[in-house]
């Protein structure tokens, strides 16, 4: 069964004593958008490509969320706004995706020993605001994904991807003892992107 087939659940979200994730709506622009223009150098490693701009603004941001609530709502993509306890400040983001979404579909995928992508069922991204990745934020919200798709998806075989120029993350998921299972390069980005489980 594919992570997009209507009959799969889908978490509504995740609540730890640290941090709550739940879907994002475009009514979360003014503080996702906060946190992106804090983070916006390592992003833009993450992505690899120059999103978001330094005159990237709350209303385009507001655009790009309301795109990403409707495919959560679709059942096509999943997109979680990592928030404090009290909902008050985004400190990140969780993005889901089935294989077959269009990006990774296009993308040239190497696998590395023996796995296999087509038995993969979920491809998991995410990112952290930089001022708490001071204080582990993002090795701390690992883990908690970790035992939340272990636990809650209806999926066995997820990955975690990394882009491979920002070194903070990658090393994050190695220090974190997942193993890169494939690499891939997307159309029109300059770098690889590593997938561990």
């Amino acid at each position: 069964m594919r992570l997009t087939d209507p009959a799969v659940r889908i978490p509504s979200g995740l609540r730890t004593a640290e941090l709550t994730l739940r879907p994002i709506t475009a009514d979360d622009a003014p503080d996702d958008h906060a946190a992106l223009m804090e983070t916006r150098d390592d992003l833009r490693l993450w992505e690899q490509s120059s999103w978001p701009a330094d005159d990237f603004t709350v209303a385009a941001n507001r655009e790009d969320l309301a795109g990403l609530e409707r495919r959560h709502r679709e059942h096509k993509a999943f997109t979680y706004t990592v928030r404090d306890p009290g909902d008050s400040e985004c400190l990140g983001c969780v993005y889901v995706f089935d294989t077959r979404a269009t990006f990774l579909a296009e993308s040239t995928v190497t696998a590395l020993g023996d796995a296999a992508w087509e038995d993969v069922e979920a491809v998991v991204f995410f990112w952290v605001r930089r001022s708490r990745m001071a204080d582990g934020l993002d090795a701390r919200l690992l883990a908690a994904l970790r035992a939340w798709f272990a636990e809650e998806w209806a999926v066995e075989r997820t990955v975690f991807v990394a882009s491979e120029p920002f070194a903070q993350q990658v090393g994050l998921l190695e220090g974190a003892g997942l193993v890169r299972r494939f690499e891939y390069v997307e159309p029109g980005k300059p770098g690889r992107f590593l997938a561990y489980s």
